[in-house]
């Protein structure tokens, strides 16, 4: 049951009762006027309506009814309250056996809530070094793409400086094909020149033919 309708059948139990309370000592002799009266008129019927004025043995028979049938009374309220008595002692161990149960359930919850607040506490240790260990691989992260960055411009330059080198390389080696061809030309020239030479100074040698 909720809590507010338990709180408001609560409130009406308590107003009954307090309604009740007053009235509670009057119908209880009401009853017990109701009970004497029927009483009287079950005797009054036995005389048969006999017409003489009762005497002292008369007055004594029927104080002798009376006490019999509160006796009567007596020994039924007796057994009404033995048998609530039974009952509320059996009410009372059934309320001891539940007091019984829920105290371990209570036990059972409370240590299954130890468990879970350890189970707790250690999935938040363990959060919070994964999160400082996050946070090193990060920053660890941030410095190997710093570093990658700075060695890809480094690479870029050395790169850069290279193909400049070799560009400067083909040049000097174009440079110097250029120069043994232009010697090679000139050393050919030279040669043709000195064998045209060659040949006529020896043709001066040997004079005109006869």
């Amino acid at each position: 049951m909720e809590s507010w309708k338990s709180h408001v059948r609560g409130e009406l139990f308590h107003r009954d009762c307090k309604q009740k309370d007053p009235f509670s000592g009057l119908f209880d002799k009401v009853s017990r006027l109701e009970e004497m009266l029927a009483f009287h008129m079950k005797l009054s019927s036995k005389d048969n309506g006999s017409s003489r004025c009762p005497d002292e043995g008369d007055t004594l028979y029927l104080r002798v009814n009376e006490l019999e049938f509160l006796n009567q009374q007596l020994k039924q309220k007796i057994s009404d309250l033995t048998s609530n008595i039974y009952l509320k002692d059996a009410e009372l161990h059934y309320c001891h056996s539940q007091v019984a149960r829920y105290r371990t359930e209570a036990v059972v919850l409370a240590q299954g809530a130890s468990s879970l607040k350890a189970d707790l506490e250690e999935y938040e240790y363990q959060l919070e070094c994964q999160s400082k260990e996050l946070t090193a691989l990060r920053l660890e992260h941030s410095s190997l793409r710093e570093e990658l960055t700075a060695a890809n411009l480094q690479n870029e330059q050395l790169l850069d400086r290279w193909l400049e080198e070799k560009k400067e390389e083909a040049e000097r080696i174009n440079k110097y094909n250029a120069t043994q061809e232009r010697w090679q030309r000139l050393a050919g020239r030279l040669k043709k020149r000195y064998r045209v030479s060659s040949r006529a100074a020896e043709s001066k040698t040997q004079g005109p033919p006869p």
